[in-house]
């Protein structure tokens, strides 16, 4: 899935896509501009470099190109701990211990808490790096993570709308 980003600033939104498009925007814009870039996947605010021309920018932000054939998995071997029967039981499994536990591992990932928890992470970090200093923050902290929607709305129903747009939009998972 390609990476998307979202600029901001002053309080509003000034750009968001893939990001060497996001990159190309802030390019552009003079360089006592000085916005904040966020990863729309985990919330965090990210460093672009945007020396150079337009060209090398967007470059220096592009997606690699997918080569043919099956992609190269990243393997990393770990060491993990197990009790003697659940080695036995893993064993037991079609595809053996490691297939087993990617098929666990990917399962839990998909569990709608874990999802949403993660949901409510990645708007609490843009959150805070954009409206930490806005009133109602730290209220509005709370009702996140009491998973109060209601009353989420309520505290942020004064901040800037693409501040609050945003922060919805990621508790949503978008």
């Amino acid at each position: 899935m390609p990476k998307t980003a979202t600029a901001f600033l002053n309080h509003r939104r000034i750009a968001h896509g893939p990001l060497a498009e996001v990159a190309r925007h802030l390019h552009a814009l003079p360089p006592e501009a000085l916005p904040l870039v966020f990863d729309d996947t985990t919330g965090h605010a990210i460093d672009l470099d945007l020396r150079g021309t337009e060209a090398e920018v967007i470059a220096r932000h592009a997606e690699p190109p997918r080569g043919r054939g099956r992609p190269k998995l990243g393997v990393t071997a770990r060491e993990v701990t197990l009790l003697p029967d659940q080695w036995d039981w893993l064993a037991a499994q079609p595809g053996g211990a490691s297939v087993t536990l990617r098929k666990l591992i990917n399962a839990a990932m998909k569990d709608a808490r874990a999802a949403r928890r993660q949901a409510r992470d990645t708007a609490y970090r843009a959150m805070s790096a954009l409206a930490g200093d806005l009133p109602g923050f730290e209220e509005a902290a709370r009702a996140l993570y009491a998973d109060d929607a209601a009353l989420l709305a309520q505290h942020i129903a004064d901040w800037p709308d693409d501040i609050r747009a945003y922060v919805l939009h990621l508790l949503s998972g978008g």
